[in-house]
């Protein structure tokens, strides 16, 4: 009973915003988590030859799914001053696997200048039926804040994880989730498919029949109808196959198609919604995007950086009632600056085109990465739009403890970091023409928007990065704001 509830524990945890499964108290220092060769294991020989590759601890995972992340193989021959810096790197690619709580990498030293490589390994546990407890709103804030904390506005239910299925790191998720919004999935992603574990696929089908529905924007803010009939059914279907090229870049190639209907309701409210007054919508759509990802840690990246390209077209001249081009460009850049001190900075473009579209595919700064601290309540829609985030942090605590009373090594292990920290966010978003003509959502649009403040991160449990930070913006507004996940 008491590990059937650590489990649904731990679920709550990664539902609240748990981005990664990678520990990452343990990835930052070569003595938080293990034996790490050094200078003086290797002085005797300049050029070291890998003997084997030893793994414990993966009673799951396959051996092939650990070795992939490898760059060293048996047979290769490292330089002695090297060796470090490559094994802490795979260290690190072992961690985003995100299966593991811990990893450890250490050396054997045999003679003639060869060496084995003891891989040691404790698991997470993979399989987690998560309670749905969730806002509906687009985040705590705009909950708080625009809605009175309305919990009538929350969805509930159960969403079923497994992850690493088959031991080969492939997960299978089932959502059944009623409330605010009903809705229903099921997703299959194989990473490998190939023997090169070069290639993968994934399956996605969705349905949804929400009874309450954002169906305009005014001042910044979603307004909703509520319902006791269904306002929207929603159907998708999505095929992706991916790429991933060498370590860091991974290349990806998705086919969705969508069929939707709205409410008459809906529809008079907002004739826009679907354009024209229609109530039905359906599209094909493709998507290509290219992740070239070079963090240390995904889950709070202190060093690296990651380059993402997002092409999207919908519409394919079968049976598609839209028709439209988006293009969005991320960089992130993480830099250590030695003694606790961290900087970061995060960069994002985004165009679609034609500009005039139906309301259900306005994209705006306010949607998930895509936000600037101090307007977390505001949706800023528009069709083109860049926001530049950057971060001065410190690190004040960090430490990890193995818990002894137990016994469950996936729950044994608790790690907590905090950071106190400073930030900057400038943004613009030309606001939609249809906008301008009806005089509405325009008093963040066609400006530069600036928000700046401080605050403090908790990255702890399972990867929970809990943020509080009070934020002041250009336009004279300020407050405390809470969030779930990374700011970027």
């Amino acid at each position: 009973m008491r590990g059937g509830l650590a489990i649904i524990l731990i679920g709550v945890f990664i539902l609240c915003g748990s981005e990664g499964w990678s520990q990452q108290m343990n990835s930052r220092k070569g003595k938080e988590v293990g034996r790490v060769v050094s200078q003086n294991d290797t002085v005797e020989f300049e050029l070291l030859e890998v003997n084997r590759i030893l793994i414990v601890g993966n009673k799951t995972t396959q051996e092939r799914i650990i070795l992939r992340e490898l760059s060293l193989s048996p047979g290769d021959t490292i330089n002695n001053k090297r060796i470090i810096q490559v094994l802490q790197k795979d260290k690190n690619k072992i961690y985003n696997l995100k299966l593991f709580n811990t990893v450890d990498i250490s050396t054997i030293i045999l003679s003639q200048g060869k060496v084995d490589l003891l891989i040691e390994l404790t698991e997470r546990w993979y399989t987690f039926p998560v309670p749905i407890f969730e806002l509906s709103d687009r985040n705590f804030n705009e909950w708080w804040q625009t809605y009175n904390h309305d919990f009538r506005r929350v969805n509930y239910g159960i969403r079923l994880y497994q992850y690493n299925f088959r031991g080969r790191n492939e997960t299978l998720r089932f959502t059944g989730q009623f409330g605010f919004s009903r809705r229903f999935d099921l997703a299959y992603q194989i990473p490998n498919i190939d023997r090169h574990q070069k290639q993968g696929l994934s399956f996605i089908f969705s349905y949804a029949q929400p009874k309450n529905l954002s169906y305009l924007t005014e001042d910044h803010k979603l307004l909703y109808l509520k319902s006791d009939k269904v306002l929207r059914t929603n159907a998708l279907f999505a095929v992706n196959y991916s790429y991933r090229k060498s370590f860091y870049e991974t290349h990806n190639l998705g086919i969705e198609y969508r069929t939707s209907q709205i409410a008459d309701t809906i529809a008079l409210l907002n004739p826009n919604y679907y354009g024209n007054g229609d109530t039905k919508q359906q599209y094909e759509s493709i998507t290509y995007s290219f992740n070239s990802d070079h963090r240390d840690v995904f889950a709070y990246p202190l060093n690296g950086y990651q380059f993402n390209i997002y092409l999207k077209k919908i519409g394919l001249g079968l049976s598609s009632d839209v028709d439209q081009f988006e293009l969005n460009l991320t960089h992130a850049e993480y830099i250590d600056l030695k003694h606790g001190y961290y900087f970061s900075n995060f960069s994002s473009v985004y165009l679609s085109t034609p500009q005039s579209q139906p309301y259900s595919f306005y994209n705006a700064i306010g949607y998930r990465r895509q936000f600037l601290r101090g307007y977390e309540v505001s949706l800023i829609e528009g069709s083109r739009f860049f926001l530049n985030k950057t971060t001065f942090k410190k690190k004040i605590f960090s430490r990890g403890w193995h818990l002894a009373n137990v016994s469950n090594d996936q729950f044994s292990y608790f790690p907590l970091s905090i950071y106190i920290k400073g930030y900057v966010d400038v943004g613009y978003v030309e606001n939609f023409k249809r906008y301008e003509e009806l005089h509405i959502n325009n008093s963040l649009s066609n400006r530069f928007l600036i928000g700046t403040g401080g605050g403090i991160d908790v990255v702890t449990f399972y990867d929970t990065v809990l943020r509080f930070e009070y934020s002041f913006t250009r336009e004279g507004t300020h407050g405390f704001f809470f969030n779930v996940k990374k700011e970027f």
